[in-house]
């Protein structure tokens, strides 16, 4: 007796763990990916691999590095004088700017100063910071010289690793939508949005808090979401965000747990969020100087 019931337990043990090494698969992270680094001509000439936040640890600039990805993180709650809405910087970079599909910081550091196409002139690091805190969060431009401009700064710089100036990191581009490819359904969009994205951005765009009152979940439309602004009010951009990006947790596939929308869908849902009201931007005018707006700008 006590043989067949060591036999049964065995089987058991064996069993479960079969089981839990089969499961592993869906909820273990993916090894760090390494992604080639190429100069200006595009020739490889290293590689790269994101780096962990224990790296931090003895950094010569570790304290400014920490605070900096806080700030990334929890914008609205450590800035309230300068963020006007719910929003915190990495509601749309996503996984503190490491996501390959989702507006990464690795390459920021050493791509400003950049042209800015709505701008029509070169903007520093600094300025297009500031740009996301009066578009993306409908506030006001933080200090160049305060400690947190300086902390954003180091915690990019240090995402970055050691690539030089002039070199980058070969990551698969976010490319934006383009959308005068479909016809938008709006009607359609609302459909998709209840089905795929009201779970957590809210029945009426009003996003999801914590029992702090910050936002878990952000809005995506109304008082406290971007403004007409920001990048993410236009079709072309929130669609090229969303197809990568959106809707996360639904499926067992990482990184992110997220499906992907078809193309139709992706423009569907956007024209239905983007279109929704949310505040103004004041400033739009000066945007695209001598030029048309694109045509999915919201002024």
């Amino acid at each position: 007796m006590n043989k067949l019931l060591g036999i049964s337990v065995l089987v058991v043990v064996i069993s479960v763990a079969a089981y839990m090494g089969y499961e592993s698969r869906f909820y273990d992270a993916p090894d760090a990916k390494t992604y080639d680094v190429i100069n200006a001509e595009g020739k490889v000439i290293d590689q790269f691999t994101i780096p962990k936040i224990t790296d931090v640890v003895g950094h010569k600039d570790e304290e400014a590095i920490l605070y900096g990805m806080r700030l990334l993180n929890e914008t609205a709650r450590l800035l309230p004088d300068n963020v006007g809405n719910g929003l915190n910087c990495n509601s749309c970079h996503m996984g503190q700017g490491k996501r390959e599909l989702g507006a990464p910081y690795i390459n920021t550091y050493n791509r400003y100063p950049r042209f800015n196409p709505r701008a029509q002139r070169v903007l520093d690091l600094n300025e297009r910071i500031n740009g996301c805190f009066q578009r993306s969060m409908n506030g006001k431009p933080i200090p160049i010289d305060s400690p947190e401009m300086q902390g954003m700064h180091a915690y990019m710089k240090w995402l970055g690793g050691d690539v030089a100036p002039g070199n980058t990191v070969k990551l698969t581009s976010l490319e934006f939508f383009k959308v005068g490819k479909y016809t938008a359904n709006a009607n359609n969009g609302a459909q998709v949005y209840a089905a795929q994205c009201g779970t957590c951005h809210g029945s009426d765009g009003e996003g999801i808090k914590d029992q702090f009152g910050d936002y878990i979940f952000p809005p995506l439309w109304g008082d406290d979401s971007f403004n007409i602004g920001a990048g993410m009010a236009r079709a072309s951009r929130a669609g090229a965000f969303v197809i990568h990006n959106m809707p996360l947790s639904v499926s067992r596939e990482a990184p992110l747990g997220q499906i992907t929308l078809s193309e139709q869908e992706v423009v569907d849902v956007v024209e239905y969020f983007t279109k929704k009201p949310r505040p103004d931007f004041a400033g739009k005018e000066n945007d695209w100087p001598g030029m048309d707006n694109p045509a999915d700008s919201r002024y």
